[in-house]
């Protein structure tokens, strides 16, 4: 059985199909030109795309399956597709074929037809997927729900998530902006044994502190100018699967006391309300903030602080886990890339100066920097050029004393701020060695010395890269025009 896209500007042709696959237990979907079909590719997984060759607009069934095709990874196949025409052709079939269609089908065709050739796409599908499976065990994890990542850092987290996604305790998610907590909290809920129930979120920082009360809680008709009806709050819409409370330090300190009660009771009572009713959702809740400072300083409740922080998720810094760059930013082309029905790719240049930068918005930033570079580029390849200005990042400005939770690993940390002084340095001379090192304050040969140890000796040395055993340490005085600061 499999999660089914059905393409087709015909009403009739999607009703008939949208029959016929749920007799076969199949879940269908139905978009009726090709934009939609990719809107919906991007808001749920589907096994399996059954379009129709010739679709109205600028996007027809070659461009579908050429987009699909762009959408898969060698982590996470694309669905497989099934093109159908009333005006079928040789040469449409063959470029079909080779653009990486599983079939090809021409209309009419009888109901054993069709799911005879959705059993065997859908079974070459688990095929893989039970290959891919297979080479995670072996080689690691680099996937967990929506989160990427083949680092130390992330394999850590990936394998904490495995550890806690199906108790009941509440969990408090930690981190900077744009690092990704909401995902964490969906893998949480994903990969735990309340994945079928409700994942229920809200930012508590969106919604005006009148507003909240009702929204978690619920009202009864007649609460409040406005409650024109009984509304259940996000808590009972949980059921029994996750209620993610995001950035939870926004909460005024009247509703924190309210939403302690409702945690220690597992009872919430509607505004407005004589009752209580009975929850059984688990908590996660996430936040950017230091807590443990507001508890000090008087912001945040110190009792919510430790009903929530029962078990602490730290998700680290895009920074901390710089082998995760070329990933992530392959993730990104493709998805952005299946948006325009056209392939992009970073030069290696452009991929060195994402790899040396800080990105102080994180994962974040980095996704929202390759969106529009994609977007302004009529070009394939993505240069330095086509990269939006870098803003002042953590390691240029300030030295972070932050201390996570689980600690940090002081020598990796060095090392990755070791490596993006010597990559700024090289970017600012064209990568002529002698004059980072003087820009630097380090002889050319602890430069070259570094650049093996950091493993990034591979270029030749440029013309005027002539060894000089004489130390620089006054280079900011001989080249007073020369800062690297920005």
């Amino acid at each position: 059985m499999g999660k089914i896209l059905i393409v087709d500007d015909e009403q009739s042709m999607r009703e008939f199909l949208t029959i016929c696959l749920r007799r076969g237990g199949h879940e269908p979907m139905v978009a009726q030109d090709g934009r939609e079909a990719v809107a919906k590719l991007r808001e749920h997984p589907f096994d399996l795309v059954l379009t129709d060759l010739r679709l109205p607009g600028d996007l027809d069934g070659l461009g579908v399956l050429k987009a699909v095709k762009a959408w898969g990874s060698a982590e996470k196949p694309s669905p497989e597709v099934i093109l159908m025409t009333a005006f079928a052709s040789a040469e449409t079939a063959i470029a079909a074929i080779k653009q990486g269609a599983y079939d090809y089908l021409t209309k009419p065709f009888d109901v054993d037809e069709i799911n005879a050739v959705i059993d065997r796409a859908l079974e070459k599908r688990t095929l893989v997927e039970e290959n891919l499976a297979l080479k995670d065990r072996i080689a690691g994890r680099v996937r967990l729900g929506d989160l990427l990542g083949k680092s130390k850092a992330m394999q850590k987290l990936f394998e904490v998530i495995g550890k806690i996604h199906s108790a009941r305790t509440s969990v408090l998610i930690t981190g900077e902006s744009g690092t990704g907590k909401e995902l964490v909290a969906r893998a949480l809920h994903t990969e735990g044994n309340r994945a079928k129930l409700p994942f229920v979120a809200i930012n508590c920082g969106a919604i005006p502190d009148e507003l909240m009360e009702s929204e978690l809680f619920g009202h009864k008709k007649g609460a409040f100018t406005g409650a024109v009806a009984d509304k259940l709050g996000l808590f009972v819409q949980a059921g029994g699967g996750t209620m993610f409370l995001d950035e939870i330090g926004e909460l005024s300190l009247g509703l924190q006391v309210k939403l302690l009660r409702a945690l220690q009771e597992r009872k919430v009572k509607p505004v407005g309300g004589t009752e209580e009713i009975e929850i059984d959702a688990r908590v996660v809740a996430a936040t950017n903030r230091d807590l443990e400072a507001e508890v000090a300083r008087g912001a945040f409740r110190a009792d919510l602080f430790y009903r929530l922080n029962v078990i602490q998720v730290w998700i680290p810094p895009l920074r901390h886990r710089r082998e995760d760059i070329p990933l992530l930013a392959e993730h990104f082309l493709r998805r952005f890339a299946a948006d325009l029905g056209r392939p992009a790719e970073l030069t290696p240049e452009a991929m060195r100066k994402l790899e040396s930068y800080d990105f102080p918005g994180n994962v974040r930033e980095l996704e929202n920097m390759l969106e529009r570079a994609v977007a302004l580029s009529s070009s394939r390849e993505l240069g330095v050029d086509d990269l939006p200005e870098f803003r002042t990042s953590r390691t240029t400005a300030e030295v972070s004393t932050e201390l996570p939770p689980e600690g940090i690993d002081l020598d990796r940390m060095l090392t990755d701020y070791e490596r993006a002084w010597v990559l700024r340095a090289l970017e600012r001379t064209g990568g002529i060695r002698k004059r980072a090192a003087m820009l630097l304050g380090i002889s050319f040969r602890s430069l070259r010395y570094r650049l093996e140890k950091l493993g990034l000796a591979k270029d030749e040395d440029k013309p005027d890269d002539k060894p000089d055993d004489k130390p620089t340490t006054m280079a900011r005085r001989v080249t007073p025009d020369i800062e690297l600061h920005r």
